[in-house]
């Protein structure tokens, strides 16, 4: 049985991507606002309250928290990209889960992916090949270069919506 926390498996860094991969990891975030929106379609406020596991994260949690974690992300290329060797700085997922806002409708999230998403994708679609080498120090995670943030994001956001999906097929919702 798969790991209900990792339906897709988790991420794979390996410090620098092809340009196919990189390209498809690019469309993976383009696609992830359309994407999140069919995964909670329709979804009632009961359906979004139900966690996607046991001791996991209620539906509309997990919408709130790829808001909370791709904002992150803007900022994280961004960066990795303008400064030398900056330091990236983690954050407790869980206490963001638990504040107010996190069990807030999740219009506004959608909207912020489906910004953040436009805005990211655009940036990294413009960045010559020698851009997604240039490293920067995570507060948790340690040295990574520009690909391994844009493979990170790539899987996080499908990561997230296969939590959502999978529960909806689990519920026959």
């Amino acid at each position: 049985m798969t790991d209900p926390r990792y339906p897709i498996g988790q991420v794979k860094l390996t410090g620098k991507l092809t340009r196919e991969q990189r390209q498809q990891a690019f469309a993976a975030m383009a696609a992830l606002p359309d994407q999140l929106y069919d995964a909670v379609r329709g979804l009632s406020e009961t359906q979004l309250d139900t966690p996607y596991r046991e001791g996991g994260w209620s539906l509309r949690q997990v919408v709130h928290h790829i808001a909370d974690s791709h904002i992150n992300a803007y900022g994280r290329h961004k960066f990795t990209i303008s400064e030398t060797m900056p330091t990236l700085q983690g954050y407790d997922e869980n206490a963001w889960a638990s504040m107010v806002d996190a069990n807030a409708p999740i219009g506004s999230s959608l909207m912020i992916v489906q910004g953040i998403h436009a805005r990211l994708v655009d940036s990294l679609r413009s960045q010559p090949e020698h851009v997604f080498q240039r490293r920067a120090m995570h507060s948790e995670n340690g040295e990574m270069v520009l690909d391994d943030i844009v493979a990170t994001y790539a899987w996080h956001g499908a990561h997230h919506v296969a939590h959502i999906t999978t529960l909806r097929a689990q519920k026959g919702w």
